[in-house]
């Protein structure tokens, strides 16, 4: 089989350095010019609020996703369907077919969260997390982008020492679509012994590593050109795959200095020296943990964003946190995750950079001023909930001067 590279939109968008959350330093680039003006551009966004503080954070994200297309001469159609718990609810599966069709139409989809203590019980096709793994099949989006950097504002919400914390900028690149979340076969039996056991498979085949080695690449080269793939390939037959395909794909690319590591020791040195890292290269089940845990580096999970893009069609953006049941509805939710994965459908998804920057701008402007979740609060800070920071975001983005449009 022919390998696949990432589309040329996706790679276009790979150059302009989306994992760096800083306001621009040049603010003329926010105001009006004759080389500003630009035609009116619509664009239809599936929203997938799910459960928990999902439909709270995503209203806030809406809000956000609405001022700064208003700035560049954006409209957006706007989509709400169910996921997830919600679904099951509503029309009795995690994933209704029409919300799927929506999706797969769509310019770009924001997803909230899904799950709760609710639907824990169920078998699994009703499971909320079911829902999530059926969406990412449809859009066959099959790189995640999930970037970990700790901004100087909440260098002290860090659980990690100031000075190991200080400065880390990485990006991690997780394969989606395949792996032990998919592999067959899978189930349940019953061994000699009358004993149950459970069990799944772990399968890659060449075409699934060539291809997101080439996306990981190609995020490296944008970045600092050093690229550290992690596998178990001193145990793993899948993993000894992994790495001679990712060595063979390195060929393509003498200008990103590529490195291997076992994935206990990342996780160790992920905490230990987190600065030594760029740009990671995993799969599915390895990067779910190791992103994770590099949001925690940063502060909070509740400010991390993600990009799951494939080589046509809408992306899916949403926060890494999850549902948070434990404090749904009551207006404690940090808001900034989804927020700035709406910069990322801007960017990845639609292509539109100077809206991105104005959110991410936007963001870095309130924190500037102090204002924190409960998640991220530090003493001399000014404790907010979720709708409160929305507004203060809104608030430093309406002071932004938008680009005249001609509609």
């Amino acid at each position: 089989m022919a390998s696949i590279r990432p589309s040329p939109q996706l790679l276009k968008t790979l150059t302009m350095n989306p994992e760096r959350y800083v306001a621009p330093r040049r603010q003329a680039s926010f105001r009006c010019s004759a080389s500003q003006v630009l035609r009116q551009r619509n664009y239809s966004v599936t929203l997938l609020p799910g459960d928990g503080i999902g439909p709270e954070v995503v209203s806030v994200a809406k809000d956000v996703l609405t001022l700064a297309g208003g700035h560049e001469g954006i409209d957006f159609r706007f989509s709400e369907m169910p996921i997830g718990g919600a679904a099951i609810d509503a029309a009795g599966v995690p994933l209704p077919d029409e919300t799927l069709a929506y999706s797969k139409e769509s310019d770009a989809v924001l997803l909230g969260a899904i799950g709760g203590y609710k639907w824990d019980g169920n078998a699994k096709p009703l499971k909320p997390e079911t829902g999530l793994l059926q969406l990412r099949a449809g859009l066959s989006v099959f790189a995640n982008l999930r970037p970990a950097s700790v901004l100087p504002q909440l260098v002290d919400s860090s659980t990690l020492k100031k000075e190991v914390a200080e400065g880390v900028d990485l990006m991690v690149v997780r394969e989606l679509t395949g792996g032990i979340y998919f592999g067959e076969p899978r189930g349940f039996r019953t061994n000699d012994n009358g004993e149950d056991v459970g069990f799944n498979t772990e399968v890659y085949s060449t075409f699934e590593i060539d291809r997101i080695a080439r996306m990981a690449f190609e995020v490296a080269r944008k970045r600092q050109s050093r690229l550290c793939s992690v596998d178990k390939a001193n145990v793993l037959e899948v993993s000894m795959l992994w790495r001679k395909r990712i060595t063979a794909i390195a060929s393509e690319y003498p200008d990103v200095q590529l490195s291997h590591m076992y994935v206990d020791n990342a996780a160790m040195q992920l905490v230990r020296n987190p600065r030594q890292f760029d740009t990671i290269v995993t799969n599915n089940i390895f990067g779910d943990i190791l992103s994770d845990e590099a949001s925690m580096i940063t502060g909070s999970i509740g400010m991390l964003p993600s990009a799951s893009v494939s080589e046509s069609g809408p992306g899916l953006f949403e926060p890494i946190h999850g549902s948070a049941p434990d404090i749904a509805g009551q207006d404690k939710a940090n808001p900034l995750a989804t927020v700035l994965s709406a910069a990322m459908l801007l960017r990845y998804g639609l292509g539109e950079e100077h809206a991105a920057r104005r959110i991410e701008a936007a963001v870095i402007e309130t924190l500037n001023k102090g204002f924190r979740t409960g998640d991220i609060h530090s003493p001399g800070m000014m404790l907010v909930g979720c709708k409160k920071m929305g507004e203060e975001v809104l608030k430093s983005l309406e002071a932004q001067k938008p680009v005249a449009a001609i509609r």
